[in-house]
Order: C-alpha cells, then sequence, then structure tokens
C-alpha cells in the first residue's frame, strides 16, 4: 500500500495559505488529513474540516518554528496516516513565521512510517511580496525547499504593472529554486490534480455530506487553469533503465509523476509504484505485478505532446531481460523511501 504523501503549505502572513487550504478541502472525492496551528482562520469550520477527515490534528504550543524538535508534528502525522483513515494525502499549513526549509527537514526526516513526502507548495502574496519577503540583494532562502509556488493575489496588481512584477516574482524564485512549478492564482485557486489524487467527483459514501452542502450553500465555482496531463497503458514489462530516466529527468512542464508499472527482476517479474513530485523520487514495490500499468504525467505547464512521447516510448520499448544497471537505480530510490 502506498504510503500518504505529506504536503506542507508555507508562505508569509496573509499570503494566502488558508485560503488555498479551503479551496482544497472543498475538493469532492478527497480524504484530507489536516495539521493546523489552529482554525480560527479557517473559512470552513471545525465541523466541516473534522467530517472530511475524521480527525483534525491541532499542533499545540505554536507555530512550527518554534517547535523545539519534531514531537508534535510526528504524533499529528502517525494519528493521521493511520491506514483505516484511506487518507489521499496530509496537508500541514504551516505559520506564516515558520521556516519552509526546516519544515522540509523534518517532514524528510519524519520516523512515521506510513508518509511520504508530497511536497512543498509556497504562497506568495503578489501584492506584498517585494515588501514584505523579498527585499535584499539575495532571493530568500525560503524558496529552495518549494516544489509548487503559487503567486497569488496577482489580480489586485494593478493593470500596467501586473505583467512586469509577476516576471519579477518568477525570476526571483528561479535563481533561488529553478525547478519549482510556477502558477498563478486568484483566490488560491489551484487545480488539485497538482497537489493530491482524487478516486471520484462525488464525496464518498461513508462520509458526511458536509462538504457537498458548503459547496451548495456558497454556489463556489473553480475558476482555476485545469493541469495539463498525459497518460499510458503498460501492457507488458517495462525497461527499469527507461523508467528510472523519465522519472529523473521528466518532460517538460511535468510537475508530477504516477503510476504502477512491471519490470523484469533478477528472478521474476516485480511490481512497483512510482510517485514524482518535483525533485522528489518515491519508489514503492508492489505484492504482485498489475497486468496492466500505467504512467501519468501532470503540470500546470506541461507540454502534452512532448510527454506523451516520453510515456509512449518507456510503454512501447521491450524488455525481454532483466536491466541490471536500471534495477540497481531502482532499488536506490527503494532504499531512500523506507
Amino acid at each position: 500500500m502506498d504510503r500518504v504523501p505529506v504536503v506542507a503549505l508555507t508562505g508569509y502572513l496573509g499570503a494566502g495559505k488558508t485560503t488555498l487550504l479551503n479551496h482544497l478541502l472543498r475538493r469532492p472525492g478527497a480524504r484530507l488529513g489536516v495539521v493546523v496551528n489552529d482554525f480560527g482562520a479557517l473559512n470552513v469550520d471545525a465541523a466541516l474540516v473534522t467530517g472530511q477527515i475524521d480527525e483534525a490534528v491541532s499542533i499545540s504550543g505554536g507555530c512550527l518554528c518554534h517547535l523545539p524538535d519534531a514531537g508534535g508534528l510526528e504524533d499529528a502525522l502517525h494519528r493521521l496516516s493511520r491506514p483505516r483513515l484511506r487518507m489521499d494525502a496530509i496537508l500541514v499549513e504551516a505559520s506564516g513565521a515558520a521556516d519552509p526549509v526546516a519544515l522540509h527537514r523534518l517532514i524528510r526526516g519524519s520516523r512515521v512510517r506510513g508518509i511520504r513526502p508530497g511536497g512543498l507548495v509556497e504562497v506568495i502574496d503578489a501584492v506584498q511580496h517585494f515588501g514584505t519577503v523579498d527585499h535584499s540583494a539575495q532571493p530568500p532562502a525560503r524558496y529552495a525547499a518549494a516544489t509548487l509556488v503559487v503567486i497569488n493575489k496577482a489580480d489586485l496588481l494593478p493593470p500596467g504593472e501586473r505583467d512586469d512584477v509577476l516576471a519579477r516574482i518568477q525570476e526571483r524564485v528561479r535563481r533561488r529554486q529553478p525547478h519549482a512549478q510556477i502558477v498563478i492564482s486568484r483566490h488560491g485557486r489551484i487545480d488539485p490534480a497538482l497537489v493530491f489524487d482524487t478516486a471520484t467527483d462525488q464525496d464518498p459514501a461513508d462520509e458526511l455530506p458536509l462538504a457537498q452542502l458548503y459547496r451548495d450553500q456558497h454556489h463556489h465555482t473553480d475558476d482555476h487553469e485545469h493541469a495539463r496531463a498525459a497518460s499510458t497503458a503498460l501492457t507488458r514489462p517495462i525497461s527499469a533503465g527507461l523508467l528510472l530516466d523519465l522519472l529523473e529527468s521528466p518532460p517538460a512542464g511535468a510537475y508530477r509523476i504516477k503510476g504502477r508499472v512491471r519490470v523484469y527482476g533478477t528472478r521474476a517479474e516485480q511490481g512497483y509504484l512510482v510517485n514524482v513530485v518535483g525533485p522528489l523520487i518515491h519508489v514503492t514495490p508492489l505484492p504482485q505485478p498489475p497486468p496492466v500499468g500505467e504512467l501519468v504525467a501532470i503540470g500546470a505547464h506541461l507540454d502534452q505532446p512532448a510527454a506523451q512521447q516520453r510515456l509512449d516510448a518507456v510503454a512501447g520499448t521491450p524488455a525481454e531481460r532483466p536491466d541490471t544497471d536500471g534495477l540497481r537505480r531502482l532499488r536506490r530510490y527503494r532504499t531512500l523511501s523506507t
């Protein structure tokens, strides 16, 4: 069984982290665990949160940057990653004063066996950015851990300055983290497919229908730009080396890659679940190889034709014997992710 991805939401005070969190919580069909400092700023009230995720965990003692160790976060992640809760993802909303780099290290170094790092989403206030966060010669170090950067409130910029300001922010981010995917948003609305998987477009039958009631009452519509995707079916074993080439060097614009694959092992076929989020690669052995596997690439700016060509090349290249070097590379990611 795949480990639950833990996604950190970071950003300076007032950037729009809670707005983005509320947007993600309203996604139908998703079972989300949430770790927050308090529920006071959530537009979705605590009853809705607990109805969606079964348990709401609040870290005591203030913001994450002031925790003496990872104890509070570790306990929250342990409770929310229990298999019976069947979470699609755990979202950690950090305090505006928290250090994203330190939070990233806490999650990557967690001793909780049921989780894996699912990326760090840094939210930027486009209007206040250069007056609050980015006012030195060097770009802020906080961007170093980001896998996805959401430039929020872009619609509030003066029309005559908007393009220039957005270009300057993106240039500063890329100087610190050239591999981060950057999206522009209004009201924190991004495609949830960039953050986590959902199985259906409706709430699960065993959950309280609070999210649906909330959406009906507020007539909420998603006006985000939908992420692009490319996919291919895997009807036979694939080359472990070609698979690793794809995971280590994704198609242009790919932020996430996921899938179930079959490869030839040294003695028999082996199955793996693969997940890529930005530079993070996670490989989990499957109990049985899938009869038919799949690979999917997702990104806000995905070059779909190029991505489809890369996926089809992996799917269509015969692999009739073990790829010793590829298997060794694959095991390296297994070791890092266990």
